[in-house]
């Protein structure tokens, strides 16, 4: 049996079926809706208006933070000298209880910086919480306290690193 070829009128006929007829579509191109921007409009930053009850009690504080660093740094330097002559000292020893106990109470010093620094991070934090923009003053005081407050603990690493 042998098959008929294709004649070209059928393709031709199954051909015009794939063709649109001409009409009135909608354009595929975006609609002037679609060209709005929905984007959140860039505002600029809200500047905080100066407060003079606030910075009275950032300087407070920030003082607070100046007299804990002093207190540490003079048990620092009391502290040193037991830890220098513990250095060496097998564990257990008299003098390398000495220098734990030194340790702790170096430790005890640190914590002095805790309170004023957990201060200005409430102020910090009331003023987020009432929406007010951030203050530069109170930014630049809780950065330091908490530069210290760092510092002091890496001092306390250090020095007990002396005694392993």
């Amino acid at each position: 049996m042998t098959r008929a070829p294709h004649s070209p009128v059928l393709f031709a006929v199954l051909l015009s079926a794939c063709a649109a007829p001409a009409g009135n579509y909608p354009s595929l191109l975006p609609r002037p809706i679609e060209r709005i921007s929905l984007a959140e409009p860039i505002r600029p930053a809200a500047v905080a208006t100066p407060d003079p009850a606030l910075d009275t009690k950032i300087a407070a504080l920030d003082r607070d933070v100046a007299g804990a660093a002093r207190a540490f740094d003079a048990a620092v330097a009391r502290v040193r000298p037991t830890v220098e002559a513990a250095k060496g000292s097998s564990e257990g020893s008299e003098r390398w209880l000495g220098a734990q106990v030194a340790l702790a109470e170096l430790d005890v010093a640190r914590t002095a910086i805790d309170i004023p620094l957990g201060d200005l991070e409430r102020l910090a934090i009331d003023r987020a919480a009432a929406g007010a923009p951030p203050y530069p003053a109170l930014d630049a005081a809780a950065a330091r306290a908490t530069e210290a407050a760092t510092a002091q603990r890496a001092t306390i690493a250090a020095l007990g690193a002396a005694l392993r």
